[in-house]
């Protein structure tokens, strides 16, 4: 089998998982009978659902993921069926791993949709990773440069995958 580079990405967020002490079990995650490709369930009840971004934006060092509509709805359907749902953001450059709740990610769109006044399409999540900083996850203000939607949501560095079993 050909090893993508979302293995590779999301293997190396899985170690850490499987580290942590409170690691029992990993298996992949089915929504109405097909495997998602990118979420894995952890122990018996909680899902993590994988993205990667390698590099970060030349001028403002942001992480871009980019979640469509078919993501969301795999995530809905995650959060629905298990007791905690995460996002893990794999910032591959920056060697980090960031974690949010599916409560987050929902509350930054819809923060989002309420500033462009609907429902968009896709939706890109940022993150930065200023050095000996926590890392920033955002969204920016629609139709306005270099402006972040409200208030980043701030994750510490050494937060994954600890937060995932609190």
């Amino acid at each position: 089998m050909k090893i993508r580079d979302d293995h590779m990405y999301h293997g190396a967020a899985l170690i850490q998982i499987a580290e942590d002490q409170n690691f029992t079990a990993i298996n992949s995650l089915r929504v109405k009978n097909k495997i998602v490709r990118s979420a894995y369930k952890v122990n018996d009840h909680i899902a993590v659902y994988f993205k990667h971004a390698v590099n970060t934006t030349p001028r403002f060092k942001e992480f871009v993921f980019t979640f469509t509509t078919e993501h969301i709805k795999a995530i809905q359907a995650l959060a629905t069926a298990h007791e905690k749902t995460f996002i893990a953001l794999v910032c591959v450059k920056a060697r980090e791993i960031c974690a949010i709740t599916a409560d987050q990610l929902n509350t930054l769109i819809a923060a989002r949709k309420k500033a462009k006044g609907g429902a968009e399409d896709q939706y890109t999540v940022l993150v930065t990773a200023p050095a000996g900083k926590s890392l920033r996850v955002y969204m920016n203000h629609p139709g306005v440069r270099k402006t972040i939607l409200g208030d980043p949501v701030i994750v510490s560095r050494n937060a994954f995958p600890t937060d995932l079993f609190v």
